[in-house]
């Protein structure tokens, strides 16, 4: 079960570009659609449970998914397959100095994932959509928190509209009820994540200075502390670390994340890679990489067994309707602004993400298939 759940989860992480926007996409697409490894809204919940939870949530949506499938073993495997390729390849931008950042093929390839992303986000806006906004009431909250998020696109306007969500479906909602899910968190592995939780934040607290510990702690209270994702790390990291990188390095690392597969939140790989002594690139990156993400998987484990404890009750029930489709207002703001923008730049650009997006619709393709008709397509677009 290991060895399964980390190939699938290793072979979305060497393809999964797009943010975490698009990682719910291609998750949604991989686990519940062509594999059936949840339903609907089993997976509705875990997205929106990560929506008000601190940390990376794409990763903790599937942290949350491979527990599902195989128990925390089958978590650990999740993580470690979807981060492994971009903490690979955050090594080798650090080694490397970005050198073939700006090779034509490679810039080209680049903006192909690009398209491929918007399809993707394309279809899991329509998919969620048909699913979680089927009466008025659920359209319209979805259409507020769109315009909701496109007219504050702060950090924490995410939160902000998941948590208005939640309140307005508790009494707006609660008479129509939706299945929780069940995954079964037990009590004991839900304390003892909150309780390694709060025993490192408060040792991270304590930690001064400028060596390795203290690198790693400030990494671990950004990771306990950002609402929103991969983006919204930035501004905290550049406040939490002033005393060991530069603004330059740290927008380096922003954008090597954008241009690698999975996770953003291996910015902090990249930091650590850079930081390194002489021989220890692997080490600092790994440790760099396992202070960010930890908390927020900590934090999920104990997400989801209280959520599970309180899902039978309408109002709870009524609330996760709201939060549904307020999540599905907000990847269509997050695809209007700024992912469309950044990848979507002509008329034939447009014309190719129609047609690919009615191409996975219809034929409903293996994610590694659309991948491949896109580098392909990047690559002959760059020669000629």
């Amino acid at each position: 079960m290991f060895f399964s759940v980390f190939w699938k989860f290793f072979l979305l992480g060497c393809t999964s570009f797009g943010g975490p926007a698009a990682h719910i996409g291609y998750f949604r697409k991989e686990f519940v659609e062509r594999l059936g490894w949840a339903t609907e809204t089993e997976y509705a919940q875990w997205v929106a449970l990560s929506q008000i939870m601190p940390g990376p949530g794409s990763s903790q949506v599937g942290f949350a998914m491979g527990y599902h499938r195989g128990g925390i073993l089958g978590a650990v495997a999740a993580f470690v397959g979807f981060t492994l390729p971009s903490v690979v390849l955050m090594c080798l931008f650090a080694a490397l100095d970005s050198q073939f950042a700006d090779d034509v093929v490679f810039q080209g390839i680049l903006a192909a994932l690009k398209l491929m992303a918007v399809v993707v986000i394309l279809d899991a806006i329509w998919g969620m959509g048909r699913s979680f906004c089927q009466s008025y009431r659920t359209r319209l909250v979805a259409l507020l928190g769109m315009v909701f998020v496109l007219l504050w696109p702060l950090g924490l306007s995410g939160l902000l509209l998941v948590l208005i969500a939640g309140a307005v479906g508790a009494v707006w909602l609660a008479d129509t009820p939706t299945k929780t899910f069940t995954t079964p968190v037990s009590r004991s592995i839900a304390y003892a994540s909150l309780g390694l939780f709060v025993a490192l934040f408060v040792m991270a607290a304590l930690i001064n200075g400028n060596g390795a510990a203290a690198l790693m702690a400030q990494l671990f209270q950004a990771g306990s502390l950002v609402f929103g994702g991969g983006h919204v790390v930035l501004p905290l990291m550049s406040e939490q670390l002033a005393n060991f990188v530069s603004t330059t390095h740290l927008l380096t690392a922003y954008s090597a994340a954008q241009a690698v597969p999975g996770p953003m939140f291996t910015l902090a790989t990249y930091i650590g890679a850079i930081l390194a002594p002489d021989g220890g690139l692997v080490l600092w990156a790994v440790l760099a990489t396992l202070a960010i993400f930890l908390p927020g998987l900590l934090l999920m484990l104990v997400g989801q067994h209280f959520w599970q404890r309180v899902g039978y009750y309408p109002r709870v029930q009524g609330a996760v309707n709201a939060i549904n489709a307020a999540v599905v207002g907000l990847l269509a703001a997050t695809l209007i602004f700024p992912i469309l923008p950044a990848s979507v730049t002509g008329i034939w650009q447009a014309i190719i993400v129609l047609l690919a997006f009615a191409w996975l619709r219809a034929k409903q393709p293996a994610i590694w298939q659309v991948v491949t008709v896109f580098v392909v397509g990047g690559v002959v677009s760059a020669l000629f």
